[in-house]
């Protein structure tokens, strides 16, 4: 039986990616996270096809130009991110079920390509406030790097009520069980 596609997308700090992992730790949804690709060269112990699948400038172009992405964008001049086309329809075909935690432009057109064959989800935090907050605590950013999140977090917030589900990440606990209880039902288990 062919595989289904769980789009996860939400500003940075909302809680995402720990909701994505929490989802990852159940086998029962056979449940396998999308490899993207980038042309950007790879960073400490980086591995071809585990981290990402890295492409130069020039074969990313050829790739966009062949249509062989399922989204991408440009971060910066010659710094694209994207998802091949065929790396996730093996894993569908395999009757894995693939996991994407893209931006919100790519979950829409994620979405847009699989229509009925993908649940696309907004992780959305409780306020721009709280928000902030979590991008202070998590010590990771600059005070520069948290103002351009949060600000990019206001215009990313404008696309949830284009996804299918939108999932108020207040309490982590109860934001993850839902999140594994509409995922449940999309796919049946």
């Amino acid at each position: 039986m062919k595989g289904r596609c769980l789009i996860f997308s939400a500003p940075s700090g909302s809680g995402k990616s720990t909701i994505v992992n929490f989802l990852l730790q159940h086998p029962e949804l056979k449940m396998e996270f999308s490899v993207s690709a980038t042309s950007r060269a790879p960073r400490g112990s980086e591995r071809d096809g585990v981290e990402y699948f890295f492409l130069t400038a020039s074969e990313f172009r050829r790739r966009i130009e062949n249509g062989d992405f399922l989204e991408y964008e440009e971060v910066y001049s010659g710094c694209y991110y994207g998802t091949l086309k065929e790396q996730v329809e093996k894993r569908l075909d395999a009757g894995m079920n693939v996991v994407f935690d893209v931006d919100v432009k790519g979950g829409c057109n994620i979405k847009k390509y699989f229509g009925d064959g993908a649940l696309s989800m907004f992780i959305q935090p409780p306020s721009i406030e709280e928000l902030e907050r979590r991008l202070i605590n998590r010590g990771t950013d600059s005070e520069e790097m948290i103002a351009r999140r949060v600000a990019k977090a206001g215009y990313e917030l404008t696309f949830a009520p284009q996804f299918d589900v939108v999932i108020v990440n207040d309490v982590l606990e109860t934001a993850q069980q839902e999140a594994l209880d509409t995922v449940r039902r999309f796919l049946n288990v």
